[in-house]
């Protein structure tokens, strides 16, 4: 069976001839025919030209289905949102700054904690988001963190070299050190995994806190220079077909993001949008905009990726 078919009463939908329910019930009377042949409930259909759909004998001019384009976002999560859609408590979550759309929605590329902050990537591509997910992917992570605590060579020796965790074992790829004073450091580390608080409990395997997280990086991806906390900027074609080759999908040929001066402009327009749409948690003076925060280290690689 080709993956191109619909079935039949979705089609006759789309195409203005009824709901699904009064199609199907067309059909349950033997009333629709496809190619001189009856139809019957559960049949699928690939639209081409040459199919002819009858109903009661006369020929029904039939829709194809609209190509569908791969959209991808960039969006700095700020500390105390969700990575969920809805909250049964009210606390704000990362879709609500999202831009609105009509017939598709978006998916978040894995999850940030609560109090992590950094780069989560969204898509209309519910397959692209899955296949980026999966642990046999390996795609690269890389954060920056802020760890509170005595770190010497032996406790990077150890994170680098696996320590055992209640769900397996678990290393960093890479760690390098970015700078700090006494006993307030960061670093940026890297790994493929993707699972619950991982970064977190590494340390604290070794005795040393995690006092800020940001995720920085993923895969070739990195966290916008400039993009604020609370603020979305979508991603190009070029970006867009990266992450579809990384994880074997076709690339994209449409996009939706302007080229040139326009998309300079246009961004900074959606960051705006995006920061102002959603009502921050603390208050503020009234009138009083978000400030574009810094990121110390954020956006530095390591300088050994470990590919």
């Amino acid at each position: 069976m080709s993956d191109k078919t619909e079935k039949l009463q979705k089609v006759l939908a789309r195409s203005g001839h009824g709901s699904r329910r009064e199609i199907e019930g067309y059909i349950q009377q033997g009333r629709i025919s496809i190619d001189g042949k009856i139809a019957t409930l559960g049949d699928r259909i690939e639209v081409k030209p040459s199919i002819k759909i009858r109903l009661d004998g006369r020929i029904l001019n039939i829709k194809e289905p609209q190509k569908t384009i791969c959209r991808v976002l960039a969006y700095y999560k700020p500390e105390g949102e969700l990575c969920t859609r809805h909250d049964p408590e009210g606390r704000p979550t990362v879709f609500d700054r999202l831009p609105k759309m009509q017939g598709a929605r978006w998916i978040a590329v894995g999850r940030l904690d609560i109090n992590t902050s950094g780069l989560l990537l969204f898509t209309t591509d519910g397959e692209l988001a899955n296949r980026l997910m999966h642990p046999s992917r390996e795609v690269e992570r890389e954060y920056a963190v802020r760890v509170f605590g005595e770190v010497d060579n032996a406790k990077l020796r150890q994170l680098t070299q696996g320590v055992q965790l209640e769900d397996g074992p678990a290393s960093f790829k890479t760690i390098a050190f970015k700078g700090g004073e006494g006993i307030n450091q960061w670093y940026n580390v890297t790994l493929t995994e993707g699972r619950n608080r991982e970064v977190r409990r590494l340390w604290e395997a070794v005795g040393v806190q995690v006092s800020r997280l940001i995720r920085v990086r993923y895969g070739d991806i990195d966290l916008p220079k400039g993009l604020p906390r609370g603020g979305w900027t979508e991603l190009g074609l070029e970006q867009t077909n990266y992450l579809r080759q990384l994880v074997d999908l076709d690339e994209e040929i449409l996009t939706k993001v302007a080229v040139g001066r326009d998309q300079r402009r246009v961004k900074a327009n959606q960051i705006r949008r995006a920061v102002r749409r959603h009502t921050q948690v603390v208050s503020r003076p009234a009138g009083k905009r978000p400030a574009s925060s810094s990121r110390q280290n954020a956006g530095k690689k390591t300088t050994s990726k470990g590919r």
